[in-house]
């Protein structure tokens, strides 16, 4: 038996197939639709024998998407000649699972409603998960459907991080709260960081070690972790919160959009499209949501791109800064995601100034870095890691654990 894993977003999806059981690693691969634009698709491969390829592919929607990949583990023969039948578990990357799916569950029709209930809340993502939910359950019906909530991580966060200032009569009759997002990225790093610091370097004993995870791509969050259990996190009641990112705003003053109401006549809905879709590295740059396009564009003198990454970098720090000291200190930064694994420049220019915290970058590391690695100087009292976060053997190994308890 197999395990299959989808994570879908807006602009791609992602797959993997792992054993069952040892949860080992047997194929992966994406399929990505450039600039949104689903007429035209990438599918890159990987997975023993046939090794890598990239191939263009016309997948119109989600259930083609799907077929796609199944059709991909099929001619590599690594899901046997009848996928259906060798595939009993799918795990599906799920983003906001609200108050009512606090962990990972097989999934049903209330879970898939909930899923769709939550979806004004998490625009971006909780559409295309329950569109390739339903194109799975067609294509293997046999299999065990299991959704993994990035929620899930932060579902026991401290009720002073969970609550807003905010009416407390919102928080208990409207479910107004925080919840945290990338949870499935940040459980996976925060884990990845434990085992590389845990024989390498000797801290007080007793005292939990404490990670602020830095998840820096499209969508952007730092978590505060102790203990192996997240203590606060820069995102809130939707994934819209907290860090500056590739479209969305993260945090702004909300006496600005109530301005805008009044003043300017922006709807509720035009609200909602510019701060999800128009603003963040996008918004300032005014040409690339990609950082790596606005970072070039910036050492070639771009001064909104300059602006952009001044802006990202400072916004990061801040957060670093201010959830080191919700844990009384901080023990190892780790850097994951496209931004966090790949700017050497991103990452120096955030660490610049957290000297204070006990965090060295040693920059010769810091540039010539391939994850996973540490990248503090030697005498550095806390650690700095880049680590390549790995989302789906995190999906596979908790969907397992779900299958399993369901009696799989």
């Amino acid at each position: 038996m197999s395990i299959l894993v989808f994570n879908s977003g807006s602009t791609s999806l992602k797959f993997g197939l792992f054993e069952a059981e040892s949860c080992r690693d047997l194929a992966s691969g994406a399929i990505d639709w450039a600039d949104g634009d689903r007429r035209h698709a990438l599918l890159t491969f990987r997975g023993e024998p046939s090794g890598q390829r990239c191939a263009e592919v016309a997948v119109p929607n989600d259930q083609a998407a799907v077929s796609c990949a199944l059709c991909a583990l099929t001619e590599s023969h690594l899901a046997g000649p009848q996928p259906a039948a060798a595939i009993g578990v799918v795990g599906h990357r799920v983003v906001h699972g609200g108050a009512q799916c606090a962990g990972n569950v097989r999934i049903d029709e209330q879970v898939k409603a909930t899923i769709a209930g939550l979806a004004e809340l998490a625009p971006l993502h909780n559409p295309p998960a329950l569109a390739t939910i339903r194109a799975a359950e067609a294509a293997l019906p046999a299999a065990v459907q299991v959704a993994v909530f990035d929620t899930a991580f932060f579902s026991e966060l401290p009720l002073r991080a969970r609550v807003y200032p905010l009416p407390y009569a919102w928080y208990e009759e409207w479910g107004i709260r925080r919840f945290g997002f990338h949870g499935i990225s940040h459980q996976y790093c925060s884990r990845r960081a434990a085992e590389m610091v845990g024989h390498a370097h000797a801290f007080p004993a007793g005292r939990k070690l404490r990670i602020v995870s830095c998840h820096l791509g499209g969508g952007c969050s730092a978590a505060a972790i102790e203990g192996g259990t997240a203590i606060a996190h820069t995102m809130g009641f939707t994934p819209m919160e907290g860090l500056m990112m590739g479209t969305r705003s993260g945090s702004v003053d909300p006496g600005v959009l109530i301005h805008l109401q009044r003043q300017h006549g922006l709807t509720a809905a035009e609200l909602d499209d510019a701060l999800n879709f128009r603003s963040g590295l996008l918004g300032v740059s005014g040409f690339s949501s990609d950082f790596a396009q606005i970072e070039e564009a910036a050492a070639a003198g771009n001064p909104r791109a300059q602006l952009a990454v001044e802006m990202f970098a400072d916004r990061v720090r801040s957060a670093v800064g201010a959830l080191s000291v919700a844990m009384g200190g901080v023990d190892v930064v780790l850097f994951t995601d496209r931004v966090g694994e790949n700017s050497a420049a991103m990452r120096a220019a955030v660490c610049d100034g957290l000297e204070c915290l006990g965090v060295q970058l040693d920059r010769q590391r810091n540039a010539a870095c391939r994850p996973d690695a540490d990248i503090a100087t030697p005498a550095s009292p806390a650690r700095i890691l880049v680590i390549h976060t790995r989302e789906e053997l995190m999906i596979a190994r908790e969907a397992w654990r779900v299958a399993r308890r369901s009696g799989v």
